[in-house]
């Protein structure tokens, strides 16, 4: 299936691990040109190397979502180095889990700060575009109350709420914006990789709630990401698609 992306333009946070690196390479993959960050230097060279490798232009940078000057001017540059922006995925979390003062106040900055403003400094160039899109990761988490209730629940909550706010808002402009919520997700190095080896019983507790039998992989999110976010999708605004392999019971009406 073509998803009419190639020669397209696309923005992702967090783009050189995990979900965020199978986003950055699933648009390349479908020829379009990707703009992403990441806190390390060496991480981002490497993943503009291995993304250029495909035939499309890339354009990385280091630096911290939180932020906010930093995250305008790379938005900036990279829309100018490209002469525009199609797609725009806000991917990066926080993943501050606890209950403390300081979890919530991380949680805010990155998961719901840096998508607000990522968007915002992306605006006057989506507005440009004839098939502009919007795209919050959140989690499942932000559904339903599970082992991570809490600033980050909360927060991924409320990221669904600002992306079907946007779509409303913009809808008149052309612009879309959705939002796709990932189940449990594996991969190395990541946050399931490590429970494994450092807390297996609560592994094994949260595996067994999969009805598939396992844990889901980067590559199934970045599909159904860059699929809304894709000039095929034009009808679909104001959506938060789970992607979970059936673990979240609750009825979406």
């Amino acid at each position: 299936m073509d998803l009419q992306l190639r020669g397209r333009r696309a923005l992702v946070t967090g783009g050189t691990k995990g979900i965020g690196r199978a986003i950055v390479e699933a648009f390349a993959a479908e020829g379009a040109d990707v703009a992403f960050c990441a806190r390390t230097e060496a991480d981002v060279i490497a993943t503009a190397k291995a993304v250029g490798e495909l035939g499309v232009r890339t354009f990385g940078r280091a630096l911290d979502v939180a932020d906010g000057p930093a995250l305008k001017a790379w938005v900036v540059d990279a829309a100018e180095e490209f002469g525009g922006l199609d797609a725009v995925v806000a991917n990066v979390s926080a993943l501050s889990i606890g209950p403390d003062e300081e979890n919530w106040k991380a949680e805010f900055e990155v998961d719901m700060m840096h998508s607000v403003r990522v968007v915002d400094a992306a605006m006057p160039y989506l507005e440009r575009s004839d098939a502009a899109s919007i795209t919050t990761i959140s989690s499942v988490s932000g559904r339903e109350i599970d082992i991570v209730a809490g600033p980050y629940g909360v927060m991924k909550g409320a990221v669904v709420h600002y992306a079907q706010g946007l779509a409303y808002h913009l809808a008149p402009k052309g612009i879309r914006a959705n939002t796709v919520s990932p189940g449990n997700t594996y991969f190395e190095g990541g946050f399931w990789h490590n429970i494994e080896h450092n807390n297996p019983d609560l592994y094994n507790q949260v595996l067994a709630m999969n009805p598939t039998g396992r844990m889901g992989t980067p590559e199934e999110v970045a599909a159904a990401v860059v699929f809304l976010a894709s000039p095929l999708a034009s009808r679909i605004s104001g959506t938060n698609l789970i992607v979970d392999g059936a673990l979240t019971k609750g009825v979406q009406l």
